[in-house]
């Protein structure tokens, strides 16, 4: 299970590692940036592949979200190498050849043609002893969680500017909740002269509509009139989004999925509303909503 680390992070970062060892040189690189989950994308030197799936659990073991490049190259200092033939290579050169004879009178080509045909020969480093490599893969192991750290700061570096955008964005949403909670037309004289006007329009357009229907129309018009419900969801959101902030953590998730909630009820206020100022407000508010909503795809 992941170690849930308290401060908040972004899932943006770089860090970038370079050592020289016994045989060689290495470099790390790890790119880091958004991802609705953790995906990783492991590039290593050839010969060391059995690394990857020990580094991937380190990583899931430090990170919840987030897609990440990670480019591991080995650089051998060694000036010896060793020249072997390629046998597949070679072959198909010469029934190349020999398919080419039965067509075309000329001189088979020499040895050395043959040998300077691209591939045909192939050169390499020398082969590292069993437990040179062994050590040299540790070392990459060792290098490469050195790394993985650097990264972790770079997104809590991110995470920290992140965290002063969002709470801004909080205040500006408690800013124009307390706006729409203290609007004239939410004053109770305002709301039953609107409900008067309402019912008498109703009563007019059908004479024929009952007392019991009446009431009934007159107790759907209250509630369609009535957005404290909606103000009380949202500051509840906007308390639950800045604790969730404050504590820190891998909260990307619940952060998003709150996000929605304020979307949801300022449509539902904005729908409400019997006023223009009212619906100017909670306009201004998805705008907010959405602002934070943008800053949230970023963190972790």
């Amino acid at each position: 299970m992941p170690i849930t680390n308290k401060k908040l992070s972004s899932m943006t970062g770089y860090a970038r590692h370079s050592i020289q060892v016994e045989g060689g040189d290495i470099l790390i690189e790890i790119r880091s940036v958004n991802s609705r989950g953790l995906d990783i994308r492991l590039r290593i030197s050839s010969g060391f592949e059995e690394l990857e799936q020990k580094l991937k659990k380190i990583i899931a073991n430090r990170l919840t979200r987030g897609s990440l490049a990670i480019s591991i190259t080995y650089k051998s200092s060694a000036k010896t190498s060793e020249i072997s033939i390629n046998e597949q290579a070679l072959g198909t050169v010469l029934d190349a050849i020999d398919a080419l004879s039965t067509r075309i009178e000329a001189d088979r080509p020499r040895l050395d043609g043959i040998l300077a045909l691209r591939g045909v020969l192939e050169t390499r480093d020398a082969q590292l002893s069993e437990q040179a490599r062994a050590i040299l893969i540790e070392q990459i192991r060792e290098k490469f969680e050195v790394c993985l750290e650097e990264l972790l700061e770079s997104r809590q570096l991110e995470g920290e500017k992140l965290k002063l955008i969002l709470l801004e964005r909080l205040d500006e949403i408690n800013h124009l909740i307390k706006l729409a909670n203290n609007h004239p037309s939410r004053k109770r004289e305002v709301i039953l002269e609107r409900l008067k006007q309402q019912v008498s329009d109703l009563v007019e357009l059908n004479p024929s509509f009952t007392q019991e229907r009446l009431m009934q129309e007159a107790a759907l018009l209250a509630t369609k009139a009535d957005i404290r419900e909606e103000l009380d969801r949202l500051d509840a959101h906007a308390s639950s989004a800045r604790q969730f902030i404050l504590d820190g953590g891998a909260i990307g998730r619940k952060l998003d999925f709150l996000s929605q909630e304020f979307n949801r009820e300022a449509n539902t206020l904005c729908s409400k509303s019997n006023a223009v100022d009212l619906t100017s407000i909670g306009l201004d508010l998805k705008v907010v909503i959405d602002q934070f909503r943008e800053q949230v795809a970023n963190i972790e």
